[in-house]
């Protein structure tokens, strides 16, 4: 088989670590790739979001399956035009990845379909939703409608808060287009966990669930981030409560989309709170997320390209996903000033001591390769993931190839994992 992954993050890295371990794989792409899947594919100097290059290139090359990473080429239609073309692509049409292109459609969604979500409305008009935060009170949760590279929703713990966080996503478009509109939700209370199935437009096979830590700083403090570190299995969310949150979140979201005409195929990624009453949904993603990616993929003990090709072909009905008894914990490495202006082209050193690390591996993410050597090119960088048989044992692998990388503007997080470490038995 020969395929193409789209993206050039750590979710990229890790999707290409895992498919480069089929036996069915004979020859494997990134576009455009980064250091770390340079040494496992090879890379292709197209954007991810140059949907017609893309195309040409799949053409070119006559692949067999298109696998994109992020979820802007999905909501710009990369998989309808790929579908053209006669090439399969496990991930959503235009239509279909409105599911997160649009939180007020994923709403509507889940209203139509009966899953249990936070109370919400929609707002184009920043007057009308000044005042319904005053007349709502805090906290409350305001959402930029369109895609905003995770960062565009505020939880604002007072008004003054809310009003700010509205008027720099509708006034100010901090967020630009993605902020014409916004969604006010409840502020849910409880643990969060990310769900992931694999979807043909009818059937969905559970992948597994992880837990990210989005805050900037230590004890969950800071800045809303892309995410800074994940453990999988989570805390208080068991392979049992996985299976049943895909009947509850997965199963009639899929059903109503097809309904629709828009069937969903690919990976949907089910953001959950754990409220006192119950799991709700916090919002939809079309794509694996990162870092709960690179959690998730070390865990799992089936061949993930044939997996990928029967959500393509409608035949997941004879597939299963089966995850390792061993834990995970990943944790990001960033930029110093992440997410805000963060520090670029630091040379970074100790990459083959963190790899040799025993059950550690390192994705590479905001890295670009200069006069020879590794340097750092965004704010998230690397991602250190430990496997073990324990969270703790996880933790450990993970913290030991993370110290071992050497590089000045280097932060990350010290209490990945502590919580899931804590509600151990």
């Amino acid at each position: 088989m020969r395929v193409l992954i789209v993206g050039s993050g750590g979710r990229e890295h890790a999707l290409a670590w895992a498919l480069a371990a089929s036996p069915l794989l004979t020859k494997l792409y990134v576009a455009p790739g980064n250091p770390g899947t340079a040494t496992l594919a090879e890379n292709v100097p197209i954007s991810a979001l140059d949907v017609a290059a893309l195309v040409a290139f799949a053409v070119a090359e006559k692949l067999d399956l298109v696998v994109p990473g992020p979820e802007a080429p999905l909501v710009a239609g990369l998989a309808d035009a790929l579908a053209v073309a006669g090439i399969r692509c496990c991930g959503p049409t235009a239509a279909a990845a409105q599911l997160e292109g649009s939180k007020s459609f994923a709403k509507e969604i889940c209203d139509a379909a009966g899953i249990p979500t936070a109370a919400w409305e929609q707002f184009t008009d920043s007057a009308a939703a000044l005042d319904f935060v005053a007349r709502r009170g805090a906290p409350i949760v305001i959402k930029a409608d369109g895609l905003a590279a995770g960062k565009g929703v505020v939880v604002a713990a007072t008004e003054d808060a809310a009003h700010a966080a509205i008027r720099a996503i509708m006034e100010d478009r901090d967020f630009g287009a993605a902020g014409a509109r916004v969604v006010i939700e409840e502020c849910l209370t409880g643990d969060e966990v990310s769900l992931f199935a694999l979807c043909d437009g009818a059937d969905a096979v559970l992948i597994g669930a992880a837990q990210d830590h989005k805050r900037a700083g230590d004890g969950d403090t800071g800045p809303n981030t892309g995410g800074m570190g994940a453990v999988s299995p989570p805390a208080g969310f068991d392979a049992d409560a996985q299976a049943r949150a895909v009947d509850v979140f997965i199963r009639p979201a899929l059903a109503e989309m097809a309904r629709r005409g828009t069937p969903f195929r690919g990976v949907l990624f089910a953001g959950l709170m754990l409220t006192p009453d119950g799991a709700k949904l916090i919002e939809y993603n079309v794509r694996f997320g990162d870092p709960e990616a690179q959690t998730l993929l070390p865990r799992l003990q089936t061949d993930l390209l044939p997996a990928l090709l029967a959500a393509c072909d409608g035949e997941l009905k004879h597939i299963s996903i089966k995850q390792g008894a061993l834990a995970t914990v990943s944790v990001v490495l960033a930029a110093r000033g992440y997410p805000g202006v963060y520090e670029k082209g630091g040379v970074i050193g100790g990459l083959e001591a963190a790899a040799a690390v025993p059950h550690a591996a390192v994705f590479h993410a905001g890295t670009d390769i200069k006069e020879g050597v590794v340097v750092a090119s965004g704010g998230r960088v690397l991602t250190a993931c430990g496997t073990g048989a324990t969270i703790a044992a996880a933790r450990d692998a993970a913290y030991r190839a993370a110290h071992a990388v050497e590089w000045q503007a280097k932060i990350f997080r010290a209490d990945i994992g502590l919580r899931a470490l804590a509600a151990a038995p």
